[in-house]
């Protein structure tokens, strides 16, 4: 979003940042730059995996688009203003753009206004396509920023609650930096669910090892632990997040990774299909697109010697709107989202999140490994296992 800010004169035109509305996993709160593009806080070690990433790989992660540098500030009733800067490497099209602000801030016709807590969780509600509702059976329906002046909670079923839910830790760790003229460098990436309607997320956490080289023992038990106890040991695959349109009800069905890390063998499957349902019904035509895309990956990873991907994500993403197929045959191997056009292609599969990933010649983590990350084509292998089972109706 572009809008004119009520800045010093000379600071030109200002970026609105905005919660990013459809965020289902992670940790970290992912913010809307703008239409096609989102940022999230820097680490170098996944900077350098995007400065080094092989040719291969690249239509399988979001386009690295720059760094921007971001300050915190509060005033003195608290609200919190983000201001940032595209001088380390801004984006493509970005170059007339001095100052880009966020956080608790909104546009109105009039300028900037500040964010309440129930103005952040109805942003949520007006940013979805058509004011559809997302509804889940998540546990923070009660949490306090979405409670109105009263204490009512009108919100509770009109946001991507996984999404709030990182967007206010955020808010709170950025506003006790004891700090607050302090920069910080946030990566700026391809929307990679910018082309679709009622974008359908699910992210899945891959590999049967999610610690990082650099992980202290205690974190590393933990998450030895978690992969154990859940299908990420079995399968190599877990379910991290998840958002399903319900065509049937208008609604979006959300699902997060405490919900993944309870499921079974059995259970990932069920809710495997669940994610290709819109309702009642199942989306088989989008099964044999998704595998295609996914032995296309697979084929990628296998040639990647040295590299392991420790705690990253796979999106799978379709609009949940349907939309008439051509009849033309198509020269592609598998679909994927066109730069340009209206008409997003039905599928797409995504590699995010690599503050974790080694490789040889890394500068964060010199430690190496040979080969293929064995853990992470093991989780595949069984995905796409999973998937022509029901593409077979088993």
């Amino acid at each position: 979003m572009v809008g004119q800010s009520p800045l010093s004169p000379g600071e030109g035109r200002a970026v609105l940042l905005e919660p990013f509305v459809h965020q289902v996993g992670g940790h970290t709160s992912m913010l809307r730059y703008d239409e096609h593009t989102v940022c999230k806080p820097l680490v170098s070690q996944e900077l350098s995996f995007y400065e080094s990433l092989p040719l291969a790989m690249r239509q399988f992660t979001p386009q690295y688009k720059g760094i921007v540098s971001v300050h915190l500030k509060k005033d003195s009733l608290g609200n919190l203003t983000l201001m940032a800067s595209p001088g380390l490497g801004q984006p493509e099209g970005c170059g007339c753009l001095d100052k880009c602000k966020w956080a608790a801030s909104a546009s109105t016709e009039h300028g900037l206004v500040k964010w309440s807590h129930t103005q952040v969780t109805r942003t949520f509600r007006d940013s979805c396509p058509g004011k559809v509702l997302l509804r889940t059976d998540l546990q923070y329906y009660t949490d306090s920023l979405l409670e109105d002046a009263n204490g009512n909670q009108p919100e509770r079923k009109s946001y991507n609650p996984w999404g709030l839910h990182c967007h206010r830790q955020h808010l709170n760790r950025m506003s006790s930096k004891p700090n607050e003229n302090k920069l910080h460098q946030f990566l700026l990436l391809e929307n990679v669910v910018s082309k679709y309607s009622y974008p359908c997320i699910l992210d899945l956490k891959m590999g049967t090892r999610q610690h990082g080289d650099d992980a202290s023992e205690e974190k590393k038990a933990r998450h030895i632990k978690k992969c154990e106890q859940s299908t990420s040991a079995s399968l190599g695959v877990r379910i991290c997040g998840m958002q399903v349109y319900q065509a049937d009800t208008g609604h979006f069905l959300c699902k997060d990774k405490y919900y993944g890390r309870k499921l079974s063998p059995e259970g990932f499957r069920q809710t495997l299909r669940q994610f290709l349902c819109s309702g009642n019904q199942l989306r088989s035509e989008l099964l044999e697109p998704i595998i295609l895309r996914l032995k296309a990956l697979l084929s990628v990873i296998r040639k990647q010697s040295s590299y392991r991907f420790y705690s990253s994500s796979l999106l799978i993403i379709y609009d949940g709107q349907e939309h008439k197929e051509s009849t033309a045959p198509s020269d592609h191997p598998f679909p994927f989202p066109k730069t340009h056009g209206a008409n997003p292609s039905r599928v797409d599969v995504r590699m995010i999140d690599f503050a974790h990933t080694t490789f040889k010649g890394s500068k964060s983590n010199p430690t190496p490994h040979d080969g293929p990350d064995h853990g992470y084509i093991f989780g595949l292998e069984n995905l796409i296992k999973i998937l022509q089972s029901l593409s077979e109706g088993k």
